[in-house]
């Protein structure tokens, strides 16, 4: 059965985050809310429960996952970023963005994209998340939730309670936060290219 907080979308109660984080450093799998959606995340280092999260959605190794970071300083641990990367990245940060860009040897191989050695990033402009991430010290390994069959994430953390109260450690409501998944660019060669329209607006690329 998992446990379920609600956590002030604009003043997160501390207690709640650093019990939050604790079972994601335990090997937890979260449902938190994002600029966009709600997410399932993980430890970005938890082989177990990245497989749990693959089985909810039913993933198989193609699929780009994505670490969510507080800020620029983790993008440039974990990603290959040239300036004309950077310039873009800090224009449209924090925000409903998810960028493909070449990772780094810090990226664990299971998270990449198998032939292209990608991964996505983003910074979320929503408070309870950045503030997991400031405790945890680390991304959040992260995919949107959007269930089997399902074209939209899905926005109800009751629902999402009684869905997967059974699949995942810990439920966490923060509030509406939006119900489209985020505008995709990939950064990896010269040109961005978007990939997915989604919640953040793609008119500067």
């Amino acid at each position: 059965m998992s446990q379920f907080f609600q956590i002030h979308p604009d003043t997160p109660q501390a207690r709640l985050i650093k019990q939050a984080v604790e079972i994601i450093n335990k090997g937890g799998v979260i449902v938190y809310p994002t600029d966009s959606a709600y997410a399932l995340g993980c430890h970005l280092g938890d082989k177990s429960a990245l497989e749990k999260i693959k089985r909810i959605r039913k993933l198989d190794d193609k699929h780009n996952f994505t670490l969510v970071c507080r800020d620029l300083s983790d993008i440039g641990t974990y990603a290959k970023v040239d300036n004309v990367a950077y310039r873009l990245l800090k224009a449209h940060t924090p925000g409903a963005y998810t960028f493909i860009l070449n990772a780094t040897t810090e990226v664990p191989r299971r998270l990449l994209h198998p032939k292209r050695r990608t991964i996505g990033l983003r910074i979320p402009q929503n408070t309870i998340a950045l503030e997991l991430m400031a405790a945890l010290g680390e991304p959040i390994m992260s995919t949107s939730l959007i269930m089997p069959g399902d074209e939209q994430p899905l926005t109800d953390p009751y629902e999402i309670r009684d869905l997967l109260q059974h699949e995942v450690d810990l439920v966490i409501d923060g509030g509406y936060c939006g119900m489209e998944a985020t505008s995709v660019i990939n950064l990896v060669d010269d040109v961005p290219v978007v990939v997915r329209e989604g919640a953040g607006d793609i008119s500067d690329f």
